[in-house]
This record gives structure tokens, sequence and C-alpha cells, in this order.
């Protein structure tokens, strides 16, 4: 099986097409005007935490901080805690962190001012305000969401086979997860 890239870009938009066996498999098209940062990683530092709101602002080297809540940090990673704060997400029904303990930990005894942090950008910047942060790092694929942070392994609910999630998760328990 023979495989190409093709890239083709102007000013207006980028396009990308995989070639397989002389057929195009994949096709991404991105146009510059709009083009988000959300998912992008940023090394970043602390400017201010406000207690009272439970939030900290991050600069990443964007024109406005970026806006942490305290939700959207993984204590685990930044104390080093078994017990950390889960996930947000849109319902209990899809929160695979359910059964881990839930502790309220305040802001201020996690983040301090000029302390540097690894954060991903879960929303764009908006008039104002600026992104919104999380240190919950994903990094999506084509069949898989690598989280370096979670110490757990979930097979998609799209895949109804029992045996066949059992054998991906065998499968990713035997390759490890050193974060």
């Amino acid at each position: 099986m023979s495989s190409e890239i093709l890239i083709n870009s102007n000013q207006r938009e980028i396009r990308v097409a995989l070639i397989e066996n002389q057929q195009v498999a994949e096709l991404f098209i991105e146009h510059k005007a709009n083009k988000g940062i959300v998912g992008n990683i940023y090394h970043g530092k602390v400017t201010k935490v406000l207690p009272g709101m439970q939030v900290a602002f991050v600069d990443i080297g964007l024109e406005k901080s970026g806006f942490l809540y305290v939700g959207d940090i993984d204590v685990t990673n930044i104390l080093g805690h078994e017990d950390a704060i889960r996930p947000p997400a849109f319902n209990e029904k899809e929160d695979p962190f359910a059964s881990r303990p839930y502790h309220e930990i305040l802001i201020q005894d996690i983040l301090q001012q000029g302390q540097n942090i690894l954060v991903q950008v879960a929303k764009n910047p908006l008039g104002t305000k600026g992104a919104r942060i999380t240190n919950y790092i994903s990094l999506p694929g084509r069949y898989l969401v690598y989280m370096p942070t979670i110490n757990h392994i979930s097979v998609s609910r799209r895949i109804e086979d029992e045996d066949e999630k059992e054998r991906l998760k065998n499968l990713l328990s035997e390759i490890g997860n050193p974060g």
C-alpha cells in the first residue's frame, strides 16, 4: 500500500490530503481566518490568584492572561495527591472519574503567584476576556485520546462489543502510563 501526504497552502487556507492507493483517504482544510487556539498547550506563569472567585490568571504569552478555575486543575499532578479533584464533565453519567474521591481544595492551597504551570486552552478568548484554560492536558488522536496526567483507561462508548473493549483496555494496560 502506497501513501502520500499532499499539502497546499495559500494566504487564506491550508489543505492537507492523505492519498492511499491513489485515492484520497482523508482531507483536512484549515481556514486561517477561523483559526482558534483551543487545544494549544502552553507553559505559563501564574500572575494572579483570586481566592474569592477560586480562579487564577495565567500568562501564556497571549494578549490577555488565561482564566483557570480551581475545578480545571489536576491536583494530583501539581501536589502529588492521590485524592484529587476530578475533571469537569457535561453530566455525571459521562464522568468517568465519578468514583474518584472529591475534595474541596482551595485554589490558594494549590497555586501561588509566579508559579509555572502547564495548561491547555479549553475555550478561545472572547471580547475582553482571556482564554479559558485547564490543567487537564488531553491529546486527541485518530483512535484514542491520550491524557498524560490521568491514571485511568477508558474505551469509547461507540465500541459496543464488550470483548473488544476488554481487549483494548488490556492492550493499553500493557503499554502503561509513565505519566
